[in-house]
């Protein structure tokens, strides 16, 4: 069997050294597209490497130079010899054409190492060794690797940034509403933060049965029917189907136990339940409820799902569920597990230029002390969530833990936002109501108990 060549060009290589040795501007751009290791060749890479190392000490680069530096290097006779550096400018084309040649060079190394991934890929699915998940998860990575070499970024020019910036601030000037991100359906949420801003990590923290779920899930609601913008959500906690029937529920506000038992007692109700589900039918809601779903296969579905349809949010319900690179079973640390958890949710959030709204169980010291209202310091155990967080928004309901307090107030939930990286921190105020698992505005919060 022949053994298939990979993919290279030689002429290329050869072409940019030429360039390289014989004008020094030419040297410093293929420096900044090439890499020594891009080059097929070992002896073009090993002259590459010496061309490098001349620029980083700032000195002249031509035929002599590169000479002297291949023999400091110990590395001279291995390349051909001074015959092969003094042939070098004979392959030169043009030295303008440098960064197009440069390209090709690159190209053909991408593909290469595409290749060496693919293989090692293969191998390791032909050894299958470990968990399917794991192999699958691994191989991921090594081509998110390859992909990521393709995507350097270039630096920016502080007028192309302050340009951007004017045309962002005129826009937000015309939009009277100060709403300048993604509406939440609350009006004091979105006063302080202005929406879910893209590229944001929002936490959202809270002890059991505070409504972390129920907030979310509204917000998705809004986000999807009203605002017609799409929205992920990760659920690994509820199943899809626990998750369709509350959010019938609340938007049709009929009773959750009456959708639950079946029990349902009016055509009204009837009525309200079928224009429900006629309007979610048609919204641009995705649920993924894959239990323990690593952050490899989540950033693997929200990639394509933006790439197919759009996206516009991402939820994870919640971030003590998923896992890290490594799956759970390998964690040599939980701490450091969540940790990188949060950072690539933030990574997320960044690379598809989406807010994520990522939920986050509190820790049972909340309940040890007096006064049960969270603060910033139950997140110091949790890795760093806290330092990754762009917004740490916190729930609590007084009402859970005082019996005592009045009806009217028992589900009035405070909403802290303890940390907000660019903007004013407060507190507000929203009411739940329970039998349709919906939070409202405390200024509407008898404006759909009456509607009933």
């Amino acid at each position: 069997m022949i053994e298939r060549i990979p993919p290279q060009n030689v002429d290329a290589e050869l072409s940019v050294l030429g360039a390289a040795v014989t004008n020094k501007e030419a040297a410093i751009k293929a420096t900044d597209v090439l890499q020594a290791a891009d080059f097929y060749r070992e002896a073009n890479a090993v002259v590459f490497e010496a061309i490098n190392n001349l620029i980083f000490h700032n000195q002249n680069v031509d035929v002599l130079t590169v000479t002297e530096e291949l023999r400091r290097m110990g590395q001279l006779d291995n390349v051909g010899g001074v015959s092969y550096v003094t042939d070098l400018p004979n392959h030169l084309v043009s030295s303008l054409d440098v960064e197009r040649h440069a390209q090709i060079v690159l190209e053909k190394a991408r593909l290469r190492r595409l290749i060496l991934a693919a293989d090692t890929i293969a191998g390791e699915a032909y050894a299958g060794e470990g968990e399917v998940t794991d192999i699958v998860d691994a191989a991921e990575r090594r081509i998110l690797e390859v992909a990521k070499d393709e995507r350097r970024q270039e630096m920016t020019a502080i007028g192309e940034i302050v340009q951007g910036q004017l045309d962002d601030i005129a826009n937000k000037y015309t939009n009277k509403s100060g709403i300048t991100g993604l509406p939440t359906g609350f009006s004091g949420f979105d006063n302080i933060t202005s929406g879910l801003q893209p590229s944001d990590l929002i936490l959202v923290a809270a002890r059991p049965s505070m409504g972390k779920t129920a907030l979310t899930l509204n917000i998705a609601q809004h986000v999807a029917l009203k605002e017609h913008k799409n929205v992920a959500f990760f659920s690994l906690e509820m199943s899809q189907e626990q998750l369709g029937l509350r959010m019938i529920c609340s938007t049709a506000l009929v009773d959750s136990q009456k959708l639950r038992t079946g029990r349902i007692t009016s055509q009204d109700e009837w009525s309200r339940i079928m224009q429900a589900a006629t309007a979610l039918y048609d919204a641009p809601l995705f649920i993924d409820d894959t239990p323990g779903i690593t952050v490899a296969e989540m950033r693997s579905k929200a990639r394509r799902l933006q790439a197919e349809k759009g996206l516009d949010l991402i939820i994870v319900d919640y971030l003590q569920l998923m896992q890290g690179s490594q799956g759970r079973r390998q964690a040599e640390n939980r701490q450091q597990e969540i940790s990188e958890i949060s950072r690539s949710l933030k990574s997320l959030a960044r690379e598809l230029k989406v807010p994520v709204i990522a939920l986050s169980q509190l820790s049972r010291s909340v309940e040890s002390r007096q006064v049960k209202r969270p603060m910033l310091s139950d997140l110091r155990e949790s890795g760093s969530l806290e330092q990754d967080a762009d917004i740490v928004a916190f729930l609590y309901r007084e009402g859970y833990y005082q019996q005592e307090i009045e009806d009217s107030s028992k589900n009035i939930t405070e909403v802290i936002i303890a940390k907000h990286r660019n903007g004013a921190t407060g507190t507000i105020q929203l009411y739940f109501h329970g039998q349709w698992t919906r939070f409202v505005d405390m200024t509407n919060r008898n404006d759909e108990a009456e509607a009933q």
